[in-house]
């Protein structure tokens, strides 16, 4: 094996070893049965599959790879950042600084492909292309069905208020108009008044 080969394929496998690290990061919803917290990988994989079935429901055409490929690694960052709750009342601001750090730490392990996954990763965070609004969309509804498969337990605990999750998903119709009207009537309207306070 040539040496620039070699040194190429060891910054991967390090990058491989460190991302591993996903799996420990643990979110603030339940996985079905509310048994346990979800964590990061689980978080991703779960809305990489969703959009495979979905992305029909998109407004706009997308690459369904590249929708997917972003779902996968922009939590990645959670890993330096750490999870932070979306109810939590942390600004904007302050979570996207704190996490443009890591990105720039860990998608700077990579050789070039690190340029790559990190404007990938910017592009989420912009939500101003088709791909990206998509990305959101799924990133917001898949904790949603996590919370009522769980009987809102999570929402229950945090005592969350049903204008704190409009708020939150003023911009998910521009991913789906139609899933986030099923959402809003299948996900959230059955708890509103009960696990979601008024």
């Amino acid at each position: 094996m040539e040496k620039k080969q070699e040194e190429k394929l060891d910054r991967l496998f390090d990058f491989f070893r460190e991302i591993d690290k996903e799996k420990l990061v643990t979110r603030q919803t339940y996985v079905t049965g509310a048994v346990r917290m979800e964590d990061d990988a689980e978080h991703a994989w779960h809305m990489a599959v969703m959009t495979l079935l979905l992305s029909g429901y998109s407004n706009e055409k997308i690459d369904v790879l590249k929708t997917v490929s972003m779902l996968l690694i922009h939590d990645l960052v959670e890993i330096y950042a750490g999870d932070t709750y979306a109810y939590a009342g942390v600004s904007k601001e302050a979570q996207h600084e704190k996490e443009a750090e890591s990105a720039d730490r860990l998608f700077g392990m990579l050789p070039e492909e690190g340029k790559k996954f990190r404007a990938l990763w910017d592009e989420f965070e912009r939500a101003d292309t088709p791909e990206a609004r998509f990305a959101h969309t799924m990133d917001n509804i898949q904790p949603m069905m996590l919370n009522d498969y769980t009987g809102g337990r999570a929402w229950k605990e945090h005592g969350v208020h049903l204008s704190q999750i409009m708020k939150r998903n003023k911009h998910t119709a521009e991913g789906s108009e139609i899933l986030w009207d099923y959402a809003r009537e299948k996900l959230i309207g059955p708890h509103v008044g009960k696990e979601i306070k008024e």
